[in-house]
């Protein structure tokens, strides 16, 4: 019986100090990036520039897909270019809502910009292919999608 009562303040004493020392780390990461393409790490990589990219085009997009698309008049709904070939020339054209003209274009063209720094930085190759402009736009679906002329 003796014994038990000097086990019983040990066991309290370790089971103590293991609750504090968990507590004392408990709050150690709290200025780490929430999300990973946030992570300083690789900063000057091209994966990390490439996520930095991709982030801001589907902020693009998602701003975009916001909108429904239901008159596809030059009045609603207009053509821009979208990203930049390594020699020139946008990626591909994308439509975005007339009523959304000074919040977005200036996001586009940060994008596109971008996307041109990122081609020096790395040297990316791309197809040289030319990109035509497209005649309007169209609603399917509730989307808007662009439309090319007729070859």
């Amino acid at each position: 019986m003796k014994n038990l009562f000097l086990k019983i303040p040990a066991l309290v004493l370790c089971t103590a100090l293991t609750a504090m020392s968990c507590n004392s780390t408990a709050n150690a990461n709290t200025n780490l990036p929430k999300d990973i393409s946030e992570r300083p790490a690789d900063a000057d990589s091209q994966k990390y520039d490439q996520a930095q990219l991709d982030k801001l085009k589907n902020e693009i997009e998602t701003e975009i897909g916001k909108e429904k698309c239901t008159e596809a008049t030059v009045n609603d709904w207009k053509p821009v270019a979208m990203g930049a070939k390594a020699c020139g020339g946008p990626k591909y054209y994308i439509a975005y809502p007339s009523k959304m003209e000074a919040s977005i274009l200036p996001k586009i063209e940060n994008y596109n910009n971008k996307e041109k720094e990122f081609n020096k930085k790395y040297n990316i190759i791309s197809d040289c292919s030319f990109i035509g402009e497209p005649v309007g736009v169209r609603c399917i679906n509730g989307k808007a999608e662009v439309v090319y002329p007729v070859q």
